[in-house]
């Protein structure tokens, strides 16, 4: 018999903070709530509630899926952190989604979905996404520029999301995740590089 696999999913690349326990695909208990800055505090806080309201030790889980990106700094380091922390000590297997992948797959519709974050300066980390029958697929490569000038830019009706619970299952399904080889390796996808870096060059 097919063991069921537990899942937790980590997201804490933009505003919101996600995080969840699934069995299979089977959402098991979850947060999702805007933060105010405070994504660093509110992660360990609301894993250690889910695993004790759930009566499950961290060496339980058999996957962690983190989004790792693009998004705010502070935010994405903090949830890569953990993941790669839960996964060396626990030996637990760690896959990657993009953070806008995460977004897209919140969309209502089937059809083509941008999915957006706000970098400021007028610009935005995009994602443009294809979802048709149960499947999504990422068009073309995710980038920072200008909202309006991207939108322009495409030819065929399209949704916008910038928030929205993440669908797991569409993710797994369209086989988005990436499995981390060496987790000591594991980084963030920022995008763009920091400002340490351009005072550097």
């Amino acid at each position: 018999m097919k063991k069921s696999l537990k899942r937790l999913v980590i997201d804490s690349a933009t505003k919101y903070l996600y995080v969840a326990l699934f069995q299979d695909f089977e959402c098991v208990q979850k947060y999702y709530k805007p933060g105010n800055n405070d994504h660093s505090v509110k992660l360990m806080i609301e894993i250690e509630r889910l695993l004790k309201d759930n009566k499950i030790q961290v060496s339980d889980i058999d996957e962690i899926i983190v989004g790792v990106g693009p998004g705010s700094y502070t935010g994405l380091r903090v949830g890569v952190v953990v993941a790669k922390m839960f996964g060396w000590n626990s030996n637990i297997p760690v896959f990657t989604v993009s953070s806008l992948a995460l977004m897209a797959s919140s969309a209502e519709n089937s059809g083509l979905v941008l999915a957006e974050v706000d970098a400021r300066r007028g610009n935005s980390f995009l994602g443009l996404y294809d979802i048709e029958e149960g499947l999504m697929t990422l068009q073309e490569p995710e980038q920072l520029t200008n909202l309006e000038e991207y939108k322009n830019g495409i030819n065929k009706p399209f949704t916008v999301v910038s928030g929205g619970e993440p669908n797991i299952e569409l993710i797994i399904k369209s086989n988005l995740t990436q499995v981390v080889e060496d987790i000591h390796g594991l980084n963030p996808n920022y995008l763009r590089i920091t400002e340490a870096e351009r005072n550097i060059q």
